[in-house]
């Protein structure tokens, strides 16, 4: 599977062990939206749901959070799910610093139980998608538009 155009979006995951945050990012507008999480048994991610996404939203580009430091396991882990994502999809895949996203997205979603914005309370899922769109946000923010 490969994008044809660009079409100005790309796909963001914040890569756990557990699940998988997801979420689109758009080149023109600047702006990112959780789509949701994907699970993962023993670090390896449900690729049929990783296949819909990427069928689904034709992206020009996938987007990668990496930690910057961490445990060898994990950033084994995230190396190959990186490769398994270039052989499988045919798109560039860009590493991205995600040093604090999922601390930074669980203090903004109890910001927002706080406030009152969120009734229901946070989820794991809700942190990882959220983290996904800052990661997102993040590539956007550090890459030329007209790139």
């Amino acid at each position: 599977m490969s994008a044809g155009t660009d079409s100005g979006l790309v796909i963001a995951f914040d890569y756990g062990e557990r699940r998988i945050g997801v979420a689109t990012g758009n080149r023109l507008t600047a702006t990112a939206t959780g789509l949701g999480v994907i699970a993962c048994r023993d670090g390896v991610p449900h690729w049929e749901a990783v296949d819909r996404s990427v069928a689904e939203w034709a992206p020009a580009a996938l987007i990668v959070g990496k930690p910057p430091t961490g445990n060898e396991r994990l950033q084994r882990r995230i190396g190959n799910f990186v490769q398994a994502l270039k052989n499988r999809y045919k798109l560039p895949v860009h590493l991205v610093d995600e040093s604090l996203s999922s601390r930074a997205a669980e203090a903004e979603l109890a910001d927002r139980r706080r406030s009152g914005e969120k009734n229901t309370r946070v989820k794991r899922g809700d942190v990882d998608k959220l983290a996904a769109c800052l990661i997102a946000q993040k590539w956007l923010a550090d890459t030329d538009p007209d790139a």
